[in-house]
């Protein structure tokens, strides 16, 4: 299962129902995809895809709904 979180254009924002403790979203769009650590502070993990300039855009969108985000994970993982 992998909840979606926000959208922005053709941007998916998600989490995996099982993977790492470490809280992080994913996006996917058909340019690519990536996965973005939220905390100790929003970086990237890994991207696939995206050009420099759209990861650029996707780290705004992130760190712009970052809050917004980790609520969305405390809710899903209970914690």
């Amino acid at each position: 299962m992998s909840p979606t979180i926000h959208r922005d254009g053709n941007k998916r924002f998600f989490f995996f129902s099982r993977e790492e403790a470490r809280m992080h979203v994913h996006v996917k769009s058909p340019d690519g995809e990536a996965k973005y650590w939220l905390e100790p502070q929003v970086e990237i993990a890994t991207a696939v895809g995206f050009s420099s300039q759209e990861l650029k855009k996707v780290q705004t969108i992130v760190e712009e709904h970052a809050d917004e985000f980790k609520l969305s994970w405390k809710d899903f993982f209970g914690s």
